[in-house]
């Protein structure tokens, strides 16, 4: 059986040919037709089998990311029942054979909190931005075929298979 690339070629050859005015080329045209299809098939085969694969994958990686973050949750809650225990024992640094433990304050500048809305703030404290508003401009051109600011876009194709 031929592959796709070679098919493709042969459609082309059949097609200049009847362009060319040759009509006995409908039988072999019929036949790569069903050439095509098979091929589809097969294709379809294969591609309905990677879905398989990726799907399997995707619930592994859903079930390895629920472990992570059960184990970064456990972490976090040992260090922070230690960091407790340090702080009311007042014991904040200390060795032992294997690690040693500190309690320090983190570095970099103090966090600033701001306690008012930012509508009470002067402008400069404020960072504004600015993007369109895609759904409203899209309801506009609807409904007026305005398109001097925008426009649509062209829409993409994608096989579909059922």
């Amino acid at each position: 059986m031929a592959d796709i690339y070679e098919l493709k070629a042969s459609f082309k050859q059949i097609q200049d040919a009847i362009e060319d005015g040759n009509d006995d080329l409908e039988t072999i045209l019929n036949t790569l037709d069903e050439a095509i299809e098979d091929k589809a098939d097969g294709y379809a085969c294969i591609i309905a089998n990677i879905d398989s694969d990726i799907e399997g994958i995707k619930n592994a990686e859903n079930r390895l990311k629920e472990k992570r973050k059960y184990l970064e949750n456990e972490r976090d809650r040992l260090k922070q029942s230690l960091f407790t225990a340090m702080k009311e024992t007042g014991k904040t640094k200390f060795k032992t054979k294997l690690f040693s433990f500190t309690i320090a304050k983190n570095g970099g500048a103090a966090p600033v909190i701001v306690n008012v809305p930012t509508s009470k703030l002067d402008d400069e404290f404020v960072i504004v931005t600015e993007k369109p508003n895609l759904t409203a401009i899209a309801e506009y051109i609807k409904k007026t075929g305005d398109v001097s600011f925008a426009k649509f876009g062209e829409r993409g194709e994608s096989l579909r298979i059922k």
